[in-house]
């Protein structure tokens, strides 16, 4: 079980593509300013942006203090909303983040898009390969978000995904996120059954499949 202290690294990643332009990319960035400023500082922190090319504000993410806090505030003040939607890229540079030595800390990768994509199941391929320890949680945002692809990436990365549909949704639907993001009750939750019960019921299924983490005040629901 990890404690609700359990250190948490959190990578950010923001669309910043062509088709965030207009009210897309103010909610994204209200967003994660707001993610931001929410961060403890026991938490470390990165921001990846992506368009027709990924980067990422620090090489190694850094502790979310006061200082740090207030770069990254004003690196996503500088973004806007120009060009191609390399979400590849973006995961893969979200995936590699060179891992943190203490091995009870929990990464937690939140992904802010419109989900304006057209190779999903590279993109699953991708997740499920890389993942590894990660989690994912995806923001929807605008009118018209890919919620298929963004909640099946956040199923198979053991996450959640939230979308808002306005400026006026941002705040509250962010916070009920991110507060919860902040208790890791229990992590790495698996199903084990005895093993005469499931040869002789080869067809147990249990869903949901990908076992999520526990997050403080929440309930554990499975069906068989």
């Amino acid at each position: 079980p990890a404690t609700q202290t359990q250190k948490r690294e959190v990578i950010f990643v923001l669309d910043t593509s062509g088709s965030m332009e207009g009210d897309s990319i103010k909610q994204a960035k209200q967003a994660l300013l707001l993610a931001v400023e929410q961060l403890k500082v026991t938490d470390i922190f990165n921001i990846i942006e992506f368009n027709s090319y990924a980067q990422n504000l620090w090489k190694l993410p850094k502790p979310a203090d006061l200082n740090n806090k207030e770069d990254a505030k004003k690196f996503v003040n500088s973004l806007s909303a120009n060009g191609g939607t390399e979400m590849e890229s973006a995961l893969k540079l979200a995936f590699s983040q060179p891992k943190i030595k203490t091995s009870n800390t929990l990464r937690q990768i939140i992904f802010i898009t419109d989900g304006s994509v057209g190779n999903e199941e590279s993109l699953m391929q991708l997740i499920s390969n890389k993942l590894e320890d990660s989690r994912l949680f995806t923001v929807g945002i605008g009118s018209t978000p890919n919620s298929y692809f963004m909640s099946e990436a956040a199923k198979m990365g053991r996450g959640t995904f939230t979308y808002i549909g306005s400026i006026a949704q941002v705040q509250e639907k962010m916070l009920t996120l991110l507060t919860k993001l902040q208790y890791p009750a229990l992590t790495d939750i698996e199903l084990q059954l005895n093993v005469s019960t499931l040869q002789s019921n080869r067809h147990l299924e249990f869903y949901p499949n990908v076992i999520n983490d526990l997050y403080k005040g929440e309930p554990l629901v499975l069906s068989y």
